[in-house]
């Protein structure tokens, strides 16, 4: 039986992954399922169940420590192992930094309890474990932790955040057998960006982000779970993600006009 923890599984990626780890490893796949939203996270593990998995849901905001840590002890009490821990919780943002008032500013600080403590301490909490079963950790990040995006200042903040943590950890771990898996997904079909703060720090109602080429959901979902069976270091999801990481290198100045003409005509800086 292997036990998955996944945060941020009540809808979009997270919820995705969880299906397909059920659709492939049916009985022998142990989930357990952790977001803000009871209701739709006992929706998504009915779906896990149907195909055969073991699921147990766990109301979780990651934004709050002692409430990572009793998702990790959840998880141990109702199956005594821990093979893979997938920190996929995450919340978008789309502001000019310039728009942002003063006295707004804190939700910058929230979308990082978010984006980079929650996975800080769900991984501090499963790391014994992990080190037992010889494990895997996953953490999805952005390709706005790779590469800065206009307009997404604080969230990009959060996703390099979480991209350099992941990437010490990772040669921590090289003797105890725990992989670290990071995941750059582009633009994909789900609807964090709407409920994503604006300037106010209230959800923006709408994506700042050209969509029209936007990935789907179950392409994401696979492209990460591959990786992590794979124990690779890191899956860039798309063609222009890796060749806009190369270009950073040589021709930064071109990767900031790629940046800015995938957003909006109308949330653009002027």
């Amino acid at each position: 039986m292997k036990t998955i923890v996944i945060t941020g599984a009540s809808d979009g990626i997270g919820a995705e992954m969880a299906r397909q780890l059920a659709r492939t490893h049916g009985a022998g796949a142990a989930l357990v399922l952790a977001a803000r939203n009871e209701e739709a996270l006992q929706a998504v593990a009915a779906q896990c169940r149907e195909l055969g998995a073991q699921v147990l849901v766990v109301k979780t905001d990651v934004s709050v420590e002692a409430q990572c840590r009793a998702l990790i002890a959840a998880a141990m009490q109702a199956f005594g192992r821990l093979d893979a821990l997938i920190n996929n919780a995450g919340v978008s943002a789309q502001a000019l930094f310039s728009d942002v008032r003063a006295e707004d500013l804190a939700w910058y600080e929230n979308l990082m309890r978010v984006n980079l403590w929650g996975s800080v301490w769900c991984t501090h909490a499963a790391l014994a474990h992990l080190k037992a079963t010889r494990g895997q950790i996953v953490a999805v990040s952005s390709l706005a932790g790779l590469m800065g995006v206009p307009g997404r200042t604080a969230y990009s903040a959060t996703k390099f955040a979480m991209t350099g943590f992941f990437e010490a950890l990772r040669a921590e771990l090289r003797g105890a057998g725990v992989s670290v898996t990071t995941a750059y997904p582009g633009v994909v079909a789900t609807q964090i960006r709407y409920r994503g703060y604006n300037a106010q720090g209230v959800a923006a109602g709408a994506s700042g982000l050209k969509e029209d080429d936007a990935m789907s959901t179950e392409e994401c979902a696979r492209l990460i779970l591959e990786g992590m069976e794979r124990r690779q270091r890191e899956v860039v999801m798309t063609a222009r993600g890796r060749l806009g990481r190369f270009m950073k290198l040589v021709a930064p100045g071109l990767v900031e006009k790629m940046a800015l003409a995938a957003l909006k005509d109308e949330v653009k800086p002027h």
